[in-house]
């Protein structure tokens, strides 16, 4: 499976040769445990584990509360009211069902900033990144579907707006949102459609992960350093790596552990904290909330959205230049995809020869103001779309766009990286011996 030189699963028994001869499987998920993997992985590689528990969580809560949802605008609100009330443990299940999806998008946040910091997008892992932001669009398309289903006030309101942005769609924008509501407006045939997918999409992320990690077990890891893994024998991959059983399942399960108990502590304790109080009531088309905000992961991409209105030079100059044809709404919502799409162009979009930000020191500053702008889109999109807020949301959008578009591709012209080690064997035997020096000066008492 990999093509770092290690040792297969050879069958023993005749029951293994048997079946090893008609269906590889004990092969395949040997190669997967003992997959050779770089030995100077640090705490920032086990968001994948975290990733997989949560698709999990959410598949299987999901089927339970199936069983008791009822997709109908009359009925939708009250069976989920029954759930909470009714149905043994249903408010648990609903509750980790609801906070996994936070949980899911929380880390998926983490395991896409640690790729864009140590260039896990770089050659040749290209596709495996690109798989990677497909898995993330699906994930969108899925939350926001299941953030309909409960239909309260702001289930109604959000797929509102959200669907009537491919209404500014010029040409085909009004039969496309006539198509994906299943009727002028937000409807039963579009709570039918929405429960429909958001059921369907799992399974389709499900498949996706699958391909995800089949392609990064033929590239192998990438590491702290961006130093592959020396392939021209067996003995020298032995010196950069370690099987991934037992050393990085016991490491990741350790640290999922450690996600559990704050996770299982907000389920028990504050499962309503990020939840909108309007989505407590049930929908009523007549009466508008007065701020319609999003869940919490989606809000960076709202703020986008809402950032280019008419009043921005940019937005003016490009209905000048369209004759009228884009608009600020359709703007924001290229925007706000376009966002999206800078991140998944990040492989072509990096011109520079070293592959980790570790040895990068003018990439450093850019890339941690590119979190902090991802922080601060994120507290403005839950804000009302005036005053101060709107020129935050200009100016962080700008950055944005900025940092792929523009500071990327100048950075590998103009920065003078740093010579990383030679060997992952090289700098795992720095990293140890600054270690023990540490303890040792720790250990020694104060003259």
């Amino acid at each position: 499976m990999s093509g770092i030189p290690h040792d297969h699963y050879e069958p023993k028994t005749r029951g293994e040769k048997w079946l090893h001869r008609r269906l590889p499987i004990v092969a395949l998920l040997y190669d997967t445990i003992m997959l050779p993997t770089p030995k100077n992985l640090n705490w920032m590689w086990i968001w994948g584990i975290v990733l997989m528990f949560c698709l999990a969580l959410q598949i299987v809560t999901g089927i339970v509360l199936v069983m008791h949802y009822t997709p109908h605008v009359d009925l939708a609100f009250a069976s989920v009211e029954h759930i909470m009330r009714n149905v043994n443990g249903g408010h648990m299940i609903r509750y980790l069902h609801q906070n996994g999806a936070m949980l899911f998008f929380f880390a998926v946040y983490m395991h896409i900033f640690r790729g864009l910091y140590y260039g896990s997008y770089k050659t040749p892992r290209e596709v495996t990144w690109i798989i990677g932001m497909l898995i993330y669009l699906l994930m969108m398309a899925t939350a926001f579907m299941g953030y309909v289903l409960p239909w309260g006030q702001m289930s109604f309101w959000g797929a509102t707006v959200i669907t009537g942005l491919f209404g500014a769609i010029p040409g085909i924008g009004e039969s496309l949102q006539t198509w994906l509501l299943g009727g002028p407006a937000v409807d039963n045939a579009t709570l039918n459609r929405f429960f429909s997918l958001h059921y369907l999409l799992p399974f389709v992320i499900a498949a996706l992960v699958i391909v995800h990690v089949w392609a990064f077990h033929h590239t192998g890891n990438n590491n702290p350093t961006g130093v592959e893994v020396r392939r021209s024998s067996k003995e020298e991959a032995e010196k950069d790596t370690v099987p991934f059983w037992p050393y990085y399942i016991l490491k990741d399960f350790f640290a999922l552990g450690v996600i559990l108990v704050v996770f299982f502590v907000i389920v028990g304790f504050m499962p309503n904290y990020l939840g909108h109080p309007d989505n407590y009531i049930e929908a009523n088309p007549l009466v508008t909330p007065s701020h319609i905000v999003p869940e919490w992961y989606f809000l960076p991409f709202y703020a986008i959205l809402r950032a280019f209105t008419g009043d921005v030079w940019i937005v003016q100059l490009t209905q000048f230049i369209t004759f009228g044809l884009v608009d600020a709404k359709f703007f924001g919502v290229l925007a706000m995809f376009g966002a999206i799409a800078v991140m998944a162009l990040t492989p072509w979009l990096d011109t520079s020869s070293v592959r980790s930000g570790r040895y990068r020191p003018m990439f450093k500053w850019w890339f941690w103001l590119l979190v902090v702008d991802f922080v601060v889109l994120t507290w403005v999109g839950a804000m009302p779309a005036e005053g101060i807020y709107t020129w935050i949301s200009l100016i962080g959008a700008t950055y944005w766009f900025a940092y792929f578009l523009v500071i990327l591709p100048l950075l590998g012209v103009i920065e003078k990286p740093l010579t990383p080690p030679a060997t992952i064997e090289e700098d795992f035997i720095l990293a140890n011996s600054k270690k023990k020096g540490a303890s040792a000066a720790r250990a020694t008492p104060a003259e």
